[in-house]
C-alpha cells in the first residue's frame, strides 16, 4: 500500500498483525472473581479481551501484555503472569 502524507488508512488493517508474542507478562482473568464490568474490555487498546456468554477471554495472538486491563479491574480478577516462552 503506498501512503502519501496525511493519507487516511482504512481501519481493521491491524488484524493482519499478530502481536502477542512481544509481551513479557499475560492477564489471566479469575472467572470467580470477575463482576463482568467490562472495564477490562473497554480499556484495552489492542481490543484483545472479549466477552461471550457473561464470560471475558483474552485473545493472546494481539495481547501485548500492556496490564491496564489488571490495572483498572476493580474486582482484582486480573492477574499478570511472566510468560513462558
Amino acid at each position: 500500500m503506498k501512503i502519501t502524507m496525511g493519507a487516511v488508512v482504512a481501519g481493521g488493517t491491524s488484524l493482519g498483525y499478530k502481536t502477542g508474542s512481544w509481551r513479557d507478562q499475560r492477564p489471566v482473568i479469575d472467572q470467580d472473581l470477575c463482576k463482568k464490568c467490562g472495564i477490562c474490555e473497554n480499556v484495552c487498546p489492542d481490543s484483545s479481551v472479549h466477552e461471550q456468554d457473561e464470560i471475558y477471554f483474552i485473545d493472546y495472538d494481539y495481547c501485548k501484555g500492556c496490564g491496564l486491563c489488571a490495572y483498572e479491574c476493580p474486582a482484582d480478577a486480573i492477574k499478570m503472569i511472566p510468560e513462558e516462552k
